[in-house]
């Protein structure tokens, strides 16, 4: 088969389209023929610097497709049906193999590109907000970085949580197309006096909740935003800052910070239960998922760069 693989890690530069071969059907796996790739962020990092479990290196968490093969014991799954999939890599491919466990099937007449961009996002998202940050109606929410992916899928959800929504963006044009999916108070966090805009549009007293997926200077930021009794969130750290955090100023507002991985959860039946209610959201239109642009899989590495400009807004899709 044909797969984006790399021999070493570093800048988008190192993807190259080869022949690899073909992944093997494993007792309680699945096969699947990939149609769509979603790049997720952490499919960036691991190739700029991540461990890399084969060599060459088939990078990728998540992918949607038609199942091809099914292995033993795998019983609620059958060659031909479309899927979505998570895996732990390998999404970068014109096949690709995962447990069963972590794939869900495609609604008849759903878009497959649209439910490739699914589970990792919208899952990342809910969890963030309620499973963790336990949003409730009536509170306040900010998301940073609210033009991605899991951004746009956090303010979709908790506009329909009944909570009031804020978010960042680095430019007034992507904030402006925010609102279409929610969000009551856009804040460009390019700009300087970025946390006294936030606790200004939060009537002073600062946001109940911060979901934060930028890290660095931006959770410091996020930090400062909170209420008397608020709660951040981290979720990754896509603003590849270093940096160390002062949390001393969280107990005088008696405050929290919890880091959140929606990957060591994913294959719980609570969380693919979740999933699943999103997809089907999504193929009903009651959620939206944004894709920027789509790259053939021969392009991968223009992909990644592209995702990594800054420049998308929503997904960036890889068509094999």
């Amino acid at each position: 088969m044909k797969a984006a693989v790399y021999h070493e890690t570093g800048a988008p530069e190192v993807l190259r389209y080869e022949d690899v071969p073909d992944p093997l059907c494993f007792p309680g796996g699945v096969v699947l023929e990939v149609e769509a790739v979603s790049i997720e962020g952490g499919d960036t990092l691991n190739r700029a610097g991540g461990e890399m479990a084969t060599v060459p290196h088939v990078v990728g968490y998540q992918c949607a497709g038609t199942i091809r093969e099914v292995g033993e014991g795998v019983e609620d799954r059958h060659v031909g049906q479309r899927i979505v999939a998570s895996m732990m890599w390998g999404s970068h491919a014109e096949l690709a193999a995962t447990p069963a466990a972590v794939t869900w099937p495609i609604a008849d007449g759903a878009d497959v590109v649209a439910a490739a961009c699914v589970p990792i996002a919208f899952g990342t998202a809910d969890d963030c907000l309620f499973e963790f940050g336990r949003l409730q109606a009536g509170e306040s929410v900010l998301v940073q970085a609210g033009a991605g992916g899991v951004g746009i899928a956090a303010i979709q959800l908790a506009k329909r949580a009944g909570a009031k929504v804020l978010a960042t963006a680095s430019s007034v044009d992507r904030l402006t197309r925010l609102a279409a999916f929610g969000l009551d108070h856009g804040i460009d966090y390019s700009a300087d006096g970025w946390v006294d805009a936030v606790r200004a549009a939060s009537g002073g007293r600062g946001v109940d909740l911060v979901v934060d997926s930028v890290g660095g200077r931006i959770l410091a930021g996020s930090i400062a935003s909170l209420a008397y009794r608020g709660r951040a969130i981290t979720v990754g750290n896509a603003g590849r800052e270093a940096r160390m955090l002062d949390v001393s100023a969280l107990s005088t507002g008696n405050q929290s910070l919890t880091g959140v991985f929606f990957g060591a959860e994913i294959a719980t039946e609570r969380a693919h239960a979740m999933v699943a209610r999103h997809l089907d959201d999504v193929a009903a239109g009651r959620l939206q998922v944004v894709v920027d642009r789509t790259f053939p899989l021969a392009e991968a590495a223009a992909a990644h760069a592209y995702l990594e400009s800054r420049q998308a807004f929503g997904r960036v899709v890889l068509l094999p």
